[in-house]
């Protein structure tokens, strides 16, 4: 692979037609035999898009291994579309679940507007951001939203655009409620945490990994063989002591150990795992996809998968 160039440089790239793209794939090597759908699929998919699913197909950047296919990337890119969708199914439960678990816990301690008080909560909020950054983002949301219940509580009420929290906590973004959640007292955290059975600090970590991954799906990001930038802590028990946070199975079994402590969606998990389970065994054809996705060698049969 070469490097990159010392300091940056102009870009010189040039617009290239659909045919042109698909010529230039197969310059660095990858099998085209029906050029007419791959320049149909390269109209509705993004080139750029594209390559970033060439990436595992390649024996070095831009060249392809031996025999690989157009057809092969597009599967890929097929099993990534429904991976997404599987996890988006999963997230948008565990969100809700998190939410309400967060504002009957707190608001059950602190009141209605416990969450507008900075002493609720650590003194430096979290690492990436303020208590009054994190209220001004929750007073944005709140006025972004068209919801009734909005729209009824600021002709109702002069406290707008404070919301009660069991209020906000339902326009409140995914990345706000893991940021809410990292700045809880680890006493308030632990309340959480045991409903889901595991320690505060997988909680919070455990959260902010979901939000990052529920904002690379709603941005149609590559999630089969990415490497998470944002990783969870892992329970400290044997039954993880195999698997890498650095990519995809750990999310899964995260989910699949969330999903299970929620009684509302333990038939839901229970197919979810299922379909998961038969799309998995039929993985994109790179050498090595399991590794890859960070399946383990019994993943079909880990404590946490069954």
């Amino acid at each position: 692979m070469s490097s990159l160039p010392n300091h940056p440089v102009p870009y010189t790239k040039v617009w290239l037609s659909v045919p042109d793209q698909v010529k230039k794939l197969e310059r660095r090597g990858l099998t085209v035999t029906d050029r007419s759908g791959a320049e149909s699929f390269l109209r509705h998919v993004n080139y750029y898009c594209f390559t970033g699913y060439c990436l595992a197909f390649e024996r070095s950047r831009d060249v392809f291994h031996a025999g690989v296919t157009f057809e092969h990337i597009q599967a890929a890119y097929d099993f990534d579309v429904t991976l997404r969708d599987l996890f988006n199914e999963a997230l948008e439960l565990i969100e809700i679940d998190l939410c309400t678990s967060v504002a009957h816990s707190f608001g059950g301690k602190y009141g209605a507007f416990g969450h507008l008080s900075p002493s609720n909560f650590h003194q430096d909020f979290d690492h990436n951001t303020t208590h009054a950054k994190w209220l001004d983002k929750l007073h944005e949301e709140t006025k972004r939203s068209n919801e009734l219940f909005i729209k009824h509580f600021r002709k109702q009420y002069c406290d707008y655009p404070n919301l009660p929290i069991w209020t906000v906590t339902e326009v409140m973004s995914f990345g706000g409620l893991s940021r809410m959640i990292a700045a809880l007292h680890k006493c308030d955290r632990d309340d959480i945490a045991r409903e889901y059975g595991v320690p505060a600090r997988v909680l919070a970590s455990m959260t902010h990994h979901f939000a990052y991954v529920r904002n690379l799906c709603a941005h149609h990001g590559r999630l089969w063989d990415r490497i998470w930038a944002i990783k969870s802590d892992l329970p400290n028990h044997q039954d993880w002591q195999s698997v890498s946070n650095k990519r995809l199975f750990s999310t899964l079994l995260l989910m699949r150990k969330t999903m299970n402590r929620i009684s509302l969606a333990n038939k839901f998990s229970e197919e979810w795992r299922d379909r998961l389970t038969t799309l998995l065994t039929a993985p994109p054809k790179v050498p090595d996809p399991n590794a890859s996705m960070g399946l383990t060698s019994n993943w079909k049969s880990h404590p946490v998968w069954q």
